[in-house]
């Protein structure tokens, strides 16, 4: 049951919901999560830490990036099916098709100059 618990308490925030939201469209650093959310970098940081303890996102090193993705759900059954079921959930909420329309902008080499 403490597995449930962690999935469905990370899920909870709604920064972090908007935050898989957007990984279920690309790849993304902190920077670009900032951006889009206007959110200060340790609270982005701080959100990701949860996602990724709960096993919902991953990251992989690319150089100076830490670049966030969502998981393969391995890790946790209950993540696997909640990111499965979340590609089909909230597409028509206005905060998400905000952030949305905003994240094909985003650019980290635009952000980091």
């Amino acid at each position: 049951m403490k597995e449930f618990i962690k999935v469905t308490k990370a899920l909870s925030d709604p920064t972090r919901v908007k935050i898989l939201k957007m990984l279920q469209k690309k790849m993304l650093c902190v920077c670009e999560i900032q951006a889009a959310l206007d959110r200060a970098q340790s609270t982005i940081s701080k959100h990701l830490k949860i996602l990724e303890d709960a096993g919902l996102i991953s990251f992989e090193k690319d150089g100076l990036w830490v670049n966030y993705n969502l998981a393969d759900g391995t890790q946790s059954p209950y993540a696997a099916s909640l990111i499965g079921n979340m590609r089909h959930w909230l597409e028509d909420d206005p905060e998400i098709m905000d952030i949305m329309v905003k994240l094909p902008e985003i650019d980290r080499k635009d952000i980091i100059k």
